[in-house]
């Protein structure tokens, strides 16, 4: 294209600013219209949109693409004429788009060189209509850096884009970045407004044609006088429909020119109490607009995807939560049956809480560590031996009736710890409970063995020691060589000897009738309730991230284990998080609280492990180190 081609779109008028022969035909450049930046205001009905669509109209005689920022549905008339795409938000458009679109259109636009119309005016949602724009703008910018062929952007009701009070959104900073830089790229801009006082002057100034049709306001007709002359703000009051002053860079004069009036459909015109028949219009083909149907169809087709998909998350979910809620119940009714039975043996003669301590500790190991136990026992003949053996004494059931669960397992249970409590199959007496205690010491490898091999009788078998008894006092004799000698109800407990020839010795004190033991050097300096040694271990045995979880349980309070499982550090891994629940759930840490949320159970996982005599004091203290435990674990 030649830059010496034009277009007439009107001719000079007579009065203030007019030309001293009326009637000559104005012609604009094509290039400059095109590649420019321009500028048309004026009143409601002083015919802006009238001037725009001439415009429109001639560069669509030639051949010449653009596409349309239509905010008020006034441009779709021109399709009484011309093979133009409207693209908008209704029926009365071409084809329905959206954000996803934008990229498209701007290739059409460009590359194939069609014309189209946005009509942003059908959207109900102005932010997706900003959406929209931003992005149709965003690519026609990009894709004009390589095309390089001349292209206009045509906009409407531009000072809601750019506005000269208040900030500039993502839209008027695109605009006027079109405007700014587009022209070395070939993408020009008009922008159109009837408000030029509430239009970015930065914009207004730097425009290569504008035209001034009617304007009344006085906010209005002053930004006429200082941008033209003081004459013109008078005389622009005066204009008729259709008339302006024209002012260009490539001209020195200012004119005072009549628009011709446009030849399609003037679908912006005021309606009258006349009827009129609107026109045929011209549809694009079904070509055109195939590659926009398929971004719809796809996209709907994706959003049905995920609403199947979030569907089927929902039902999964509500499934997950039935199961938890049925393996809670199930738990409850165990325990229940686990708390029926011990209240019921607090009523057989020859009840001994220690025995009973002992128990339940042992009851609650084998439930989550009876497979771990199996394999220990294959693969330590020693301890098998000592197990069997201990298995064989009246005071210690061969059968875990816990495996099982239920009323019926807990019923045999009592049966069994009834008999051994009343002496078993060999008559004992009740309460004859020093040989019991060492065969369960025995049995579950409370034993230290001499450094030469050789245990107390000199055959090489392992002492065992008994821990299951009431409250006692210890001292310690620093001139024994390292051994320790402690003395309660006439009972003296065994001597061990440290498989290094060195003496080893632990020392003890009374607090609340339970037996404290000191830590090692290496841990905190804070002593742990003797009967929290399971508990410590079972703790300790956890794996890291259990841990933390657990730490998160005591600190927040009631949460779900994906939670519980991010904060520790995963990746929030559903089978992952519930392998690590499940640890603690085994281990008595938590308990289900409610709609697939857990809590931490400390409190009352001391208060079942504590001796009778406890008070409470002594059970809150315990509680606390226990979470020292747990808060240095983690």
């Amino acid at each position: 294209m030649a830059e010496t081609e034009h277009i007439t779109v009107a001719t000079t008028s007579p009065g203030v600013g007019g030309a001293e022969e009326p009637g000559k035909s104005v012609d604009l450049p094509v290039v400059e219209l095109l590649t420019g930046r321009g500028f048309v205001t004026g009143k409601s009905g002083s015919g802006k949109s009238n001037t725009a669509s001439v415009i429109a109209e001639k560069l669509l005689d030639n051949g010449f693409g653009m596409l349309i920022v239509d905010i008020d549905g006034e441009y779709y008339g021109l399709k009484e004429e011309y093979e133009i795409l409207h693209a908008g938000a209704d029926d009365e458009c071409d084809i329905q788009v959206t954000a996803e679109h934008a990229e498209k259109i701007a290739s059409l636009a460009l590359e194939q060189n069609v014309p189209i119309i946005l009509d942003i005016s059908s959207f109900l949602d102005g932010d997706e209509a900003e959406e929209l724009l931003k992005e149709v703008a965003r690519h026609l910018f990009a894709k004009a850096k390589k095309q390089k062929q001349p292209f206009l952007m045509l906009v409407e009701e531009c000072h809601e884009w750019i506005p000269e009070n208040g900030s500039v959104g993502e839209v008027g900073k695109m605009l006027i970045k079109i405007g700014k830089r587009g022209r070395k790229h070939g993408l020009g801009m008009v922008g159109i407004s009837q408000r030029p006082a509430d239009v970015k002057k930065d914009y207004i100034t730097q425009c290569d044609w504008l035209v001034w049709h009617r304007l009344t306001w006085n906010n209005d007709t002053k930004v006429v006088g200082r941008i033209i002359d003081s004459q013109y703000a008078d005389a622009v009051e005066d204009l008729d429909d259709g008339e302006a002053f024209l002012m260009t860079d490539w001209s020195e004069s200012i004119r005072r020119v009549q628009f011709h009036r446009k030849q399609t459909f003037d679908a912006g015109a005021t309606p009258g109490l006349d009827d009129f028949e609107r026109p045929e219009l011209k549809s694009v083909s079904d070509d055109l607009v195939s590659e926009l149907s398929e971004i719809s169809e796809e996209k709907q087709q994706t959003e049905d995807r995920v609403k199947e998909l979030r569907e089927q998350l929902d039902e999964k979910n509500s499934r997950i939560a039935e199961l938890e809620t049925e393996l809670q119940d199930a738990r409850d009714m165990r325990k229940m049956a686990e708390q029926f039975t011990d209240a019921l043996l607090q009523h057989v003669d020859g009840y001994n809480p220690g025995r009973t301590e002992k128990e339940k500790q042992r009851r609650r190991r084998a439930r989550w560590e009876e497979d771990d136990g199996e394999k220990a026992a294959e693969s330590s003949p020693d301890d098998a031996t000592a197990t069997a053996d201990a298995a064989s004494e009246p005071d210690e059931p061969s059968t875990d009736h816990t495996s099982g669960g239920g009323f019926g397992d807990a019923f045999g249970m009592f049966a069994d710890d009834g008999a051994a409590m009343a002496g078993g199959d060999d008559g004992g007496a009740p309460g004859s409970d020093d040989a019991a205690s060492a065969a369960a010491a025995s049995a579950t490898g409370d034993a230290a063995s001499a450094s030469n091999g050789e245990g107390e009788n000199g055959d090489g078998a392992t002492a065992a020691v008994d821990f299951d008894f009431e409250p006692q006092d210890f001292t310690d004799d620093a001139s024994d060589g390292g051994q320790s000698t402690a003395s309660a109800n006439g009972t003296e407990s065994r001597q061990s000897t440290a498989s290094n020839g060195s003496a080893s010795s632990s020392q003890s004190k009374e607090s609340g009738g339970a037996l404290l033991v000191e830590r090692e050097s290496s841990e905190p300096d804070y002593e742990t309730p003797a009967f929290l040694h399971d508990v410590e271990s079972d703790l300790r045995e956890l794996d890291e991230k259990a841990q933390r979880m657990l730490q998160y349980y005591v600190e927040q309070g009631p949460d779900t284990p994906l939670n519980a499982h991010f904060s520790a550090g995963g990746s929030g891994d559903r089978t992952r998080a519930y392998a690590y629940n499940r640890q603690l759930r085994l281990g008595g840490f938590i308990e289900h609280a409610s709609c697939g949320r857990y809590e931490s159970v400390l409190r009352e996982l001391v208060t079942d492990e504590a001796p009778a005599d406890l008070s409470a004091p002594d059970i809150a203290d315990a509680v606390a180190d226990l979470r020292e435990i747990v808060d240095a674990s983690a």
